[in-house]
């Protein structure tokens, strides 16, 4: 068995690097502050890495130039895991919908100040082509 792919479920942590663009450390940075479950271990002792780990790596990159906090990565994360789950009750399925409305609203308000940033930046570079003309 190839040493960087220990079984066709699980990779290392190279390989999650390689899939999703992120360095070893920040790998492992999000697993010392819970953002990922303890991963598996190889007998060789390398971190073995699930593909819903590496789609929770996926996410988590999304919401960084967002500038969520790490609690609200977590507490978003938790929500998603939770509203996954068959026998979730109606209640509780209504205050994780809830939950998860607000932080759609937070992800369309920093759009919008991207967008604006995006704006302003077209603006200078617009300004600076037409001192160079």
């Amino acid at each position: 068995m190839p040493e960087s792919r220990v079984s066709a479920d699980l990779l290392q942590i190279g390989d999650v690097a390689d899939r999703t663009g992120l360095s070893l450390r920040t790998i492992r940075h999000y697993e010392e502050v819970g953002l990922l479950p303890e991963p598996q271990r190889s007998p060789g002792g390398f971190r073995l890495y699930s593909e819903l780990a590496v789609e929770r790596l996926l996410l988590i990159k999304r919401m960084k130039p967002l500038d969520f906090t790490l609690e609200q990565m977590r507490d978003l994360i938790d929500i998603r895991d939770e509203l996954g789950r068959p026998r979730l009750g109606t209640a509780r399925r209504g205050e994780l919908t809830e939950r998860l409305r607000a932080y759609h609203a937070l992800v369309e308000q920093q759009l919008g100040r991207l967008r604006e940033r995006v704006e302003s930046a077209e603006a200078f570079a617009r300004q600076l082509g037409d001192e160079l003309d």
